[in-house]
């Protein structure tokens, strides 16, 4: 029986960034006063949105804009999206196309990753307006989170995993914390892309260039293909194609990231010294010892220094390798950890654990990844049979549809998996490391798109519009609408991240 540590992991594999928490959008009741900005038909107010800290606080302007949750009855049941406006930098306000960020998850909130977005997208705000729309069942968006009758979060037992039965009782409690609130059946991404096209004529703007990150890159291809009129541009970083199932290729993309990783180290020798066994060796050692007998650890709580008890499983170690993998700073910690496992010293990874399942589990609104992979993916996964050989093996997969047996779906249109054929000018860009959406996966995208171009980001993991010289980049492609011109040169100064060889860091 797998830890619900493998449910967090299922939850947090699709997340294109690593989002912050706590957006604050529109000005409460009392706060109607605050001067109002009018974009085409909507009037913002001055607002704040906090990531936790002053370092990730970004000013903007707010709105909600009613539309309603299922298309087909205009007259039903109406849902508020949450808007932020991040006006241009220039003096003479932004260009008539804006700039729309996609936020990926499926279940991450645009308006909750405004520091890395305003960061990522600093030069091209110089000249356009940034939009962060939260995906309807996101955020602010009518959040399909799953509450208890006073409204308070609830989540999986934290000490033991879900039988079938057990997760069908936890979705039906999530269901009826949303009863008279949502229907799950309308949270789709056919249903998202109409939002946006709502949110664009309301804005007054006739064409909108579109950011999107991981998931994001499907609501992007998908809006592309639905309103081509208005698409001027698109930007899609850690591409996940429209026929991708989405979580059911996770076994076999980990594994040839974990191969990328264990070539990087035997083409350095001081690493190849350091660390003789590859790193999937490596790990399946550590994991063969566990299988057979769990290992109590006393940690340091990675936020308050106290001593705790645990217990380290085969699923903690997969869990944390999976999630590290997604950057190459993390990433770089993982065969030093894995040594000390090894040692049978498991403090650091049980602390290292702890802390990232922290920072990842309440990124995702669980409720609308549910609806969204249970009607546009769920029912066409396939189990490989290669992947019981793999180190995730089919538990992953499992445990990500698990939902889908009782949780409401939608029905997508019958062309949502269909190649995005457009000559729509297009910058694509991948990690060369990069866990759940491979190189590969954009060069399938790219053959539909002939004034497109794809940029590697050697070394780099899930999500790169924000490294290097990718912002300069990602401005001069939207200011000129022509990736094949640029100069990428710049990119060839970056890295890879050399793995630690102990806790003071990597040899010089």
């Amino acid at each position: 029986m797998r830890t619900t540590r493998l449910s967090l992991l299922a939850l947090a594999a699709t997340a294109a960034l690593a989002g912050c928490s706590g957006a604050a959008p529109a000005p409460a009741d009392g706060e109607a006063a605050r001067p109002t900005r009018m974009f085409g038909q909507i009037a913002f107010h001055g607002c704040t949105l906090d990531g936790g800290n002053a370092a990730t606080r970004v000013e903007a302007q707010c709105a909600v804009l009613q539309v309603p949750e299922n298309p087909e009855a205009p007259d039903g049941r109406k849902i508020g999206l949450n808007i932020a406006w991040l006006p241009a930098d220039s003096n003479d306000g932004g260009t008539a196309d804006p700039v729309f960020f996609l936020a990926g998850g499926p279940g991450q909130a645009a308006t909750e990753l405004a520091a890395q977005i305003n960061a990522g997208l600093r030069e091209v705000r110089r000249q356009r307006d940034i939009v962060l729309v939260d995906q309807r069942g996101t955020g602010k968006s009518n959040p399909l989170t799953c509450t208890d009758a006073n409204g308070e979060a609830m989540e999986l037992d934290a000490l033991t995993a879900p039988d079938d039965a057990a997760l069908d009782a936890y979705v039906g409690r999530c269901l009826a914390g949303l009863e008279g609130r949502a229907d799950p059946r309308f949270y789709t991404t056919a249903n998202a892309i109409r939002d946006l096209d709502t949110v664009r004529a309301a804005l007054g703007a006739e064409q909108v260039n579109l950011v999107g990150g991981s998931y994001g890159t499907r609501v992007a291809q998908q809006y592309a293909m639905a309103y081509p009129q208005h698409t001027r541009s698109i930007v899609l970083d850690g591409v996940a194609p429209n026929d991708l199932v989405v979580g059911g290729e996770f076994a076999h993309t980990f594994e040839d990231a974990l191969s990328l990783q264990s070539k990087q180290c035997a083409q350095d020798a001081t690493c190849r010294d350091r660390f003789p066994t590859d790193l999937q060796a490596q790990l399946r050692g550590v994991l063969s010892t566990l299988q057979t007998t769990p290992a109590p650890v006393t940690y340091r709580d990675p936020t308050t220094g106290a001593q705790r008890d645990g217990v380290v499983t085969p699923d903690t170690v997969t869990g944390l390798a999976f999630l590290f993998s997604y950057a190459p700073q993390t990433a770089s910690l993982l065969p030093l950890i894995l040594d000390e496992a090894a040692q049978g010293r498991y403090g650091p990874l049980m602390s290292l654990s702890q802390l990232m399942y922290s920072n990842v589990g309440g990124q995702m609104t669980r409720g609308m990844q549910w609806s969204v992979i249970c009607a546009e993916d769920a029912g066409r996964y396939r189990e490989d049979g290669r992947v019981a050989d793999t180190i995730l093996g089919p538990g992953v997969a499992r445990m990500f549809f698990g939902a889908c047996r009782t949780w409401p779906t939608g029905t997508p249109p019958a062309n949502h998996t269909a190649a995005l054929q457009s000559d729509v000018p297009a910058l694509l860009m991948s990690g060369e490391l990069d866990p759940v959406t491979p190189p590969a996966y954009a060069e399938r995208v790219l053959a539909g798109l002939p004034n497109g171009r794809h940029l590697v980001f050697k070394g780099q993991g899930h999500g790169t519009f924000a490294l290097g010289c990718a912002p300069k980049l990602l401005a001069q492609f939207i200011e000129s609408t022509d990736a094949k011109a640029l100069d990428a040169t710049c990119l060839d100064a970056m890295r890879p991240v050399p793995p630690f060889t102990s806790f003071n860091g990597w040899s010089p």
